[in-house]
């Protein structure tokens, strides 16, 4: 009785799991919920997860069966589990492959496990419409451009497609990995990146081929795109967030594996080329005259026969860009990200266009091997001044967070810790131009920003890996890929709102390993008693169900303890 009474995780009717921190085994609790159930709150002392039908499907395509869910549940939960919450596990597992689609010559069959699937699914409003002719008490035929969509509505409609309908051949691409890099420093894949690559691949066969990658920023996620591409060798279309993130691709293309300077082409505003291996951003695939228009670069998608697409942080593909892959079913699919969350609610677009969750590695499970730098994250609460929280009070509650996100209070304690961490290799962010303008001037610091030339861009990350600079200011567009594996403290002055995928971007941008091993450290400046604190709240989500607790300190009581 006294053991039951320390374990970690109460499971409640409504499927919430209430996770204790101060219990023992907390920790491991933690482990074993989390590749299941998605955390919804993290208040100091008890986590809130939940348990949805898109985390047990995800779960389910990594093979984690519903009985080790119910298994991991049983052994961490200290009273028993309600009877409705297994019971509602192992149906909605049961749920994930009970429609399969399947070739059938030049079309698609789409067989169900049992009759009654059949009929739930044929009086679908949004799945039935694609069922286009019965061919068996189980089985309709389907039109292939019809798979894509008839996907999301499975997904919709609580029945998740297996999809073994296979792919069609790109033309060959003759492509090796190196043992040693141009710069001739060996070059070997992790493990772990290589399980992920097979894990996508299975081999070639029809279970393979589609899914998303999940590794933290800084675990080499593009490593893992170079040994699919190794494992494929057919035509590859990569698509990137920036023109950086391009340049990023090309070059670890040309260092690590056989591809010459030919073999890869650039597909973006400074030159529109194809080749076996083609570089792109969703910016310019989805960029258009005017909103009546079409997209005219979605084009690229059939300008060869790709036999493999890449996306690159695939929680960011716009909704143009969604809609074209709904069309590419008959090619292989790879998305690589550091975490599933979408603020605009379409992971299930994801796990049905691009496919499922195929692979993952807790962030402190790589932290403690040594893959990504140890990190400490801080929030530190500054206070308004009298006239600005007049002005906060006074604003509409819709320009509130903007005055709290800009106190001009932050720039003292930004100021601080640039003093207290003489040595450290600093980036600054923030969400708003005018404050990151400021904040660049104030401390003599060069920033980059969207308007920011890419030349000149690559000029000032250069000399911040040569150690020609300690610090770069940075706008949003420090949120995506860039290759500074030395910064080792990032200060965000403000953020997106509650954004959980900008969180974990940008925790990402100090989480690669440092030569000495030293440890990074994440502070965020909050202004206090505002709307900012509740944002930041919703914003830490994602990066705490990773195992990452953030201390939240009184910037005053920093300040004296210097």
């Amino acid at each position: 009785m006294a053991a039951a009474a320390n374990k970690a995780l109460i499971v409640q009717s409504d499927c919430s799991v209430l996770l204790e921190l101060g219990a023992p085994h907390a920790d491991d609790a933690r482990a074993a919920l989390a590749p299941f159930a998605e955390l919804v709150k993290s208040p100091e002392h008890v986590h809130t997860y939940r348990l949805t039908p898109l985390s047990i499907w995800n779960a389910r395509s990594t093979g984690l069966a519903a009985e080790q869910m119910v298994k991991a549940l049983r052994e961490h939960a200290r009273y028993p589990i309600p009877s409705n919450v297994e019971q509602e596990i192992l149906q909605l597992a049961a749920r994930y492959g009970r429609v399969v689609i399947a070739r059938d010559g030049n079309i698609l069959r789409c067989s169900c496990q049992d009759h009654i699937t059949a009929e739930r699914i044929a009086r679908d409003k949004g799945a039935g419409q694609y069922l286009t002719d019965r061919i068996s008490p189980t089985e309709f035929r389907v039109a292939p451009d019809a798979r894509g969509v008839l996907k999301q509505a499975l997904v919709a409609a609580g029945y998740p497609a297996e999809d073994l309908a296979g792919y069609l051949p790109g033309e060959h691409l003759n492509l090796e990995l190196r043992a040693n890099s141009l710069s001739g420093k060996p070059f070997q894949v992790r493990d772990y990146q290589r399980q992920a690559a097979e894990a996508f691949h299975l081999a070639g066969s029809e279970r393979g081929g589609s899914g998303v990658i999940v590794l933290p920023c800084g675990a080499g996620k593009t490593i893992v795109g170079l040994a699919a591409m190794d494992l494929v060798k057919q035509t590859t279309l990569v698509l990137a967030t920036t023109l950086t993130s391009v340049k990023q691709w090309r070059r670890e293309l040309l260092d690590k594996t056989s591809l010459r300077q030919e073999d890869i082409a650039e597909y973006t505003g400074e030159r529109k080329n194809t080749g076996p291996v083609t570089l792109t951003t969703y910016q310019i695939l989805t960029w258009r005259g005017d909103r009546a228009a079409e997209f005219p670069h979605l084009e690229l998608f059939r300008a060869r026969s790709w036999g493999l697409i890449i996306y690159d942080e695939v929680h960011l593909l716009p909704a143009p860009v969604f809609r074209a892959t709904a069309d590419l079913q008959a090619r292989r699919r790879l998305g690589l990200t550091a975490t599933l969350v979408r603020e605009d609610g379409r992971e299930s677009d994801v796990f049905a266009l691009i496919g499922p969750k195929r692979f993952d590695v807790p962030w402190k499970d790589l932290e403690r091997q040594a893959w990504i730098a140890t990190a400490s994250c801080i929030e530190l609460r500054v206070p308004m001044s009298a006239e600005r929280r007049m002005e906060y009070a006074l604003a509409e509650r819709r320009s509130q967070f903007r005055v709290a996100a800009e106190n001009p209070a932050k720039m003292i304690h930004l100021r601080e810790l640039l003093a207290r961490y003489p040595d450290a290799r600093v980036l600054v962010i923030g969400a708003y131009i005018d404050q990151v303008e400021t904040i660049a001037t104030e401390i003599g610091a060069p920033l980059v920003a969207g308007k920011t030339p890419e030349i000149e861009r690559e000029r000032i990350y250069e000399r911040f890996r040569k150690g020609e600079l300690r610090c770069i200011v940075l706008s949003k567009v420090g949120n995506f890929a860039i290759d500074l594996p030395d910064a080792d403290l990032l200060i965000q002055v403000s953020g997106a709102f509650g954004s959980r995928q900008e969180e974990a971007q940008r925790l990402g941008r100090v989480l690669r390993p440092k030569y000495d091993g030293r440890a990074a450290r994440f502070f965020t400046l909050v202004s206090r008693d505002t709307r900012e604190e509740e944002f930041a709240h919703h914003r830490k989500l994602f990066l705490t169900e990773q195992g990452y607790s953030y201390q939240v300190r009184l910037a005053e009581e920093l300040s004296k303890a210097r």
